[in-house]
């Protein structure tokens, strides 16, 4: 369980990374501020935890499925700013009334990330002993501001198109949810073997996917024909 929740760390502060390359300097600046501010303040919390205390939180269900649904709202924003910015052009009302969702989008901060830097810095207090917690809660809070926008500028660097840190934004979230699945079942499936098939179940789940098919079609085409009337007129 400990290797899931490092995985899905490691891809909040990818993702978070990602997501401030589409972002103008003055906003990563105020983030990386903000985040400096949040590790260098809370050491009086950080200092209540202990070892025992995170361990029994990773194997507590009831808390990992509580972290899993902020973890499922961080990444149905991150996945919908990749859709809205990859389908958003044009200066049609509809297209206005879209820029307003982008832009709510992607000002939208990632709450998980906050959340990894109060657990690296636990991590450092317990790494440290002997040295003033003040110290090295403000010594991270120093390395974070400066990290987040030399990151940043590393990433545009690596990759100057917007469309594949777009695309990788996309999935990097998708492998995050995934992850957020196994550390929410957290060994509590059951696996029992089935030797039949309920046919009648199965014709029932092709023919509700066939008559959804059949629908989005024809409403796709109705969009379709009043878009082009529009136009025409």
């Amino acid at each position: 369980m400990q290797t899931v929740v490092l995985a899905i760390m490691l891809l909040v502060v990818f993702s978070f990374v990602l997501k401030q390359s589409f972002l103008s300097w003055w906003w990563i600046v105020g983030v990386a501020v903000v985040s400096a501010l949040w590790v260098g303040l809370s050491w009086p919390w950080a200092i209540e935890q202990s070892k025992t205390q995170i361990a029994d939180w990773l194997t507590n269900p009831a808390l990992m499925a509580d972290t899993a649904v902020l973890l499922t709202v961080d990444v149905a924003m991150q996945m919908a700013f990749c859709v809205v910015e990859a389908t958003y052009g044009g200066e049609t009302e509809f297209q206005k009334r879209k820029k307003l969702l982008l832009n709510i989008l992607r000002y939208y901060p990632s709450l998980l990330f906050f959340g990894v830097l109060f657990s690296l810095l636990v991590a450092l207090i317990f790494a440290m002993p002997g040295l003033s917690f003040p110290l090295i809660a403000w010594s991270a809070g120093g390395a974070v501001l400066l990290l987040v926008p030399a990151l940043v500028g590393l990433m545009r660097w690596l990759l100057p198109e917007t469309d594949l840190r777009l695309e990788l934004l996309f999935l990097s979230n998708a492998l995050m949810a995934a992850l957020g699945i196994v550390a929410t079942v957290n060994g509590r499936t059951a696996v029992e073997g089935f030797d039949s098939v309920s046919w009648d179940a199965l014709a029932g789940l092709f023919g509700m996917t066939l008559a959804f098919a059949l629908v989005g079609f024809a409403l796709r085409k109705i969009i379709r024909r009043k878009h082009e009337k529009r136009i025409s007129t």
